[in-house]
């Protein structure tokens, strides 16, 4: 059963704008979809858009030593150069497309690991936001390979949206926030505050009942309550929701709502840990087919 409100109350926390998106770019479907919902992104406010694309095969130190004027390549270092020069030329115009002139948006091309290029791009940039394409995964995929998405999900030190199709921004208009209710979350509350702004979205503020982790009706609107006060929520509702798993319930929700964008706090787990317990944002990163906003909790 879920509960309805839209009450203001007393505490409030101020909603800090953001200025910088990150975009990967690999020139896949998803990629440009990514960059495209940036885009809309950055036209709601004076947001700027770092678009990168990054090569492997190559570490950076040593595609460096190749120098600008360099003439003595090998074979490979020659390939390399004509990839990146390439790569360099292909990614300037498609940021240079009509549909993205106005915006304050920029493009580079990276040399290296793609996780480790994204996470120092994130911290070079002040990154408030990482927005990229997913092709998800399944079975055994899942299971042993992972993906550098899924890395970035992980880890990442700022929000991240997936996305596997095209997104219409003005339509974003109820966001499904998944919770335990017991765990503070002030960052995934104040970031999330900020898509909020830009989009005037309705928060769907849901927890998961499972067998294995039940919680009555009145308990549950007890801490709903608290969450609320707590964190200030405006423009919301709530809902305790049934199902034999977190993330089918919070699939299962985000459909009965009609949702636009699923949001959740993640661990960021590693190790054995992760692959005992798994995790549940990763799973709805691969699984879900309206976009994924992640925030890892991990210190």
């Amino acid at each position: 059963m879920c509960s309805f409100t839209s009450e203001t109350v007393a505490l409030t926390f101020k909603v800090i704008i953001m200025k910088t998106i990150l975009v990967p770019i690999d020139f896949s479907s998803q990629s440009k979809h990514a960059l495209d919902l940036a885009a809309q992104m950055a036209g709601k406010g004076r947001i700027k858009i770092e678009v990168i694309n990054i090569i492997e095969g190559l570490t950076p130190s040593s595609f460096n030593t190749m120098g600008e004027g360099a003439t003595n390549y090998t074979e490979d270092e020659f390939f390399l150069k004509q990839l990146y020069d390439k790569t360099k030329e292909n990614l300037h115009n498609l940021i240079g497309q009509g549909k993205y002139s106005g915006l304050n948006i920029s493009a580079t091309v990276v040399v290296g690991n793609p996780y480790q290029s994204i996470a120092k791009a994130i911290a070079d940039y002040n990154a408030d936001l990482v927005v990229m394409g997913t092709k998800g995964s399944s079975g055994i995929d899942e299971v042993l390979i992972g993906s550098n998405t899924e890395k970035v999900v992980r880890y990442a030190k700022c929000p991240v949206i997936t996305l596997k199709s095209d997104v219409d921004f003005s339509k974003m208009k109820h966001i499904v926030l998944a919770t335990n209710l017991n765990e503070p979350q002030p960052t995934v509350v104040k970031e999330i505050k900020k898509l909020q702004h830009l989009t005037g979205a309705k928060i769907h503020l849901v927890k998961v009942n499972t067998p294995n982790n039940f919680h009555t009706q009145r308990q549950s609107e007890a801490e709903f309550e608290k969450y609320v006060q707590t964190y200030s929520f405006d423009n919301y509702d709530t809902c305790l929701y049934n199902a034999t798993s977190e993330e089918d319930g919070i699939l299962s929700y985000a459909e009965d709502v009609q949702a636009d964008l699923i949001a959740i706090g993640t661990h960021g787990r590693t190790g054995l840990l992760h692959l005992l317990s798994g995790s549940i944002a990763e799973d709805l990163v691969n699984h879900s087919q309206i976009p994924v906003w992640t925030l890892s909790l991990k210190k």
